[in-house]
């Protein structure tokens, strides 16, 4: 896969070096000189160019790229950028950072958007992630899809402690792709039990999401669950 980012630093180097890692092609493209450090990432193509323009994304043959990264630290480029990528090339997949919170609802299909990656939002996600038990907890919006990535960590009183996946009634427009278990990451199958602790993932609608919390935690959990927070 041929991927291109824009936005040199700390978080596209980091992107960068992980694509590669995984066996990927990537293009850096950076406009401001000093940012320009191929020896942080050898293995990557760089260019010194403003993804803004035009020309300068003609000239690195954007079109033959699979996915597009907006990864500045300026939400203003990152639109302009995914725009771009999307109805001046066509690229099949534009992946885009959210640097604001107050942003986040511009980042959207009209401006070329397939994800949008909130820092602020995925930031609050992995804080109540790592205290959140017996509620659902929303990791990442999937744009084009309208679909969201959530996360249960099932308490002791959850109904189906114990009991096969295959019983556990699961709602319409869901799908139970992962399950952490201590240190280990479930690819989940329908004889599996399921233990106090799971974490469940799941990808569904946003419709879905309650009627996941009532299949997974059962009505009483989430009513407890819900004064609690209260």
């Amino acid at each position: 896969m041929r991927v291109a980012i824009a936005g040199a630093g700390n978080v596209g180097r980091s992107i960068a070096s992980e694509l590669i890692g995984n066996g990927h092609q990537v293009m850096l493209i950076e406009r401001d000189p000093s940012m320009l450090r191929p020896d942080r990432v050898p293995e990557a193509e760089w260019i010194l160019a403003d993804a803004c323009e035009l020309s300068s994304l003609q000239e690195a043959d954007l079109s033959s790229c699979d996915v597009v990264v907006a990864a500045t630290g300026d939400d203003k480029v990152n639109l302009v950028v995914s725009l771009l990528a999307k109805t001046e090339f066509a690229v099949p997949r534009v992946v885009a950072r959210v640097n604001r919170a107050e942003n986040e609802w511009l980042f959207t299909e009209q401006w070329g958007v397939d994800v949008a990656v909130s820092k602020p939002r995925l930031m609050a996600a992995l804080v109540e992630e790592a205290v959140s038990v017996g509620d659902l907890v929303r990791l990442m919006t999937f744009r084009q899809g309208e679909a969201n990535l959530v996360e249960i960590t099932l308490p002791p009183g959850a109904p189906y402690i114990g009991r096969a996946i295959r019983e556990v009634p699961m709602p319409r427009d869901s799908a139970l792709v992962a399950i952490v278990r201590g240190k280990r990451v479930l690819v989940p199958t329908p004889d599996d039990p399921l233990e106090a602790g799971d974490e469940a993932i799941f990808v569904c609608t946003t419709a879905a999401e309650d009627d996941i919390r009532r299949a997974m935690l059962g009505p009483n959990v989430v009513q407890r669950a819900r004064k609690a927070a209260e």
